[in-house]
């Protein structure tokens, strides 16, 4: 995922530089070309053997270090770069950083970089709740570092606050944002539905369907990646929400039928992967349900047509995408639904083909619009939705 990418670690005197130790690993295991540079306090903490057996490099402290080939070291490093992280950050490194001071190697090297710098503080917490600290972050920001808000526990110091350095594989999250993907898609707004709705029949049972939300979850991570504002309105699900996107949880059609409704004029691009039960039943919070011969019988009436309602009151230069899951006929019936809906892509898929469909980690999509069908092979979801994207951006 990260091959040819270079990434300058920056560790500082903290604690928590030992998970630093993980990211290393992990940005090494996506074939990143990892640096990392310490401070002397750093050292007493973490031994910069560790990182040079993680990263295949000599591990920086020195400014004037002769011991690798002549050149200038933080120049060349800095022109390289493709991002920067600086975790766990001191406040006496953030204060150097916000106020130009490069008086070892770490300092330099950030100075002199170009690319984008992340900086992930990490200290007691009344030093991080300090006015001069926020100040420092700050002064930062403006200049276009992007500052991790620390996480919120107990600390070293058995103080408990803000201040905490999160764990590796949320720093891991920025830097793929960052690095993983060309932003493609920076300044669209992304609309996602995802998940299964739920159709009360009584306080105990309701009417669904087997979703997982894995395709429509997997969509609204990938808009994020290629630099998308993305709003995922989801059914309830089993899996995380996406780290750089917006969840709205919802439970009904008629709940997500709301929320889509009073995003969809702001969006870019709207994703309809939700598989929405289609009935509800009638009067079901008054409980009226009739039983014949033992077995339960209810009234039922279709659930908002939320695709519908998007394709006729679609924007100028908005691009509606909606999901199609078939067992016969799926080319014509994605078709049809193309052309009754009003929307410019179905993106389908036959349940009865291994590999497609609800519950597993892959898909077999077929990309319809007016002018063209475009068979995908069958790749993870993750690859799909990139596909997918990449294929509504060629019409935009």
């Amino acid at each position: 995922m990260l091959t040819g990418k270079t990434v300058i670690l920056g560790v500082t005197g903290s604690i928590a530089a030992y998970k630093i130790a993980n990211l290393a690993s992990a940005l090494r295991k996506l074939h990143a070309d990892v640096h990392v540079l310490m401070t002397k306090n750093a050292t007493n903490f973490i031994n910069p053997i560790t990182f040079e057996t993680l990263t295949d490099h000599k591990c920086l402290v020195d400014t004037f270090d002769r011991n690798f080939n002549y050149n200038v070291e933080h120049v060349s490093l800095a022109k390289k770069a493709d991002v920067v992280m600086v975790a766990p950050a001191s406040a006496d490194v953030i204060a150097k950083m916000a106020h130009g001071i490069a008086d070892d190697m770490l300092t330099t090297t950030v100075l002199a970089c170009k690319c984008k710098k992340i900086v992930s503080p990490a200290m007691n917490t009344q030093m991080f709740e300090n006015p001069i600290t926020q100040d420092n972050l700050k002064i930062l920001e403006h200049y276009g570092f992007e500052v991790i808000q620390p996480a919120v526990g107990m600390l070293a110091c058995k103080d408990v606050g803000a201040g905490k350095m999160p764990e590796w594989d949320v720093l891991l999250d920025y830097i793929i944002r960052e690095t993983a993907y060309e932003k493609d898609m920076a300044g669209k707004k992304v609309l996602v539905t995802a998940g299964p709705t739920q159709e009360a029949i009584d306080p105990v049972r309701y009417i669904t369907n087997h979703s997982t939300g894995k395709m429509g979850y997997a969509i609204a991570e990938a808009a994020s990646l290629r630099g998308a504002e993305v709003t995922l309105i989801s059914g309830q699900t089993a899996i995380p929400v996406p780290r750089f996107v917006t969840c709205v949880p919802v439970v009904s059609a008629k709940d997500m039928f709301r929320e889509v409704i009073a995003r969809a004029d702001e969006a870019d691009i709207i994703v309809k992967a939700a598989a929405v039960a289609d009935y509800r039943p009638v009067h079901a919070a008054e409980e009226k349900i009739k039983k014949q011969d033992g077995d339960m019988s209810i009234a039922l009436e279709r659930t908002d047509d939320i695709l519908s309602y998007l394709g006729e009151h679609k924007r100028e230069h908005q691009f509606i995408c909606g999901f199609s899951m078939e067992t016969q006929d799926m080319l014509e019936n994605s078709r049809k639904k193309l052309g009754k809906k009003h929307v410019d892509m179905i993106a389908a898929n036959n349940l009865k083909v291994e590999g497609a469909g609800f519950g597993v980690d892959t898909n077999v999509l077929t990309l319809i619009t007016k002018t063209s069908c475009k068979e995908l092979a069958m790749m993870s979801k993750k690859e799909a939705a990139h596909c997918l994207l990449s294929e509504i951006l060629s019409y935009m």
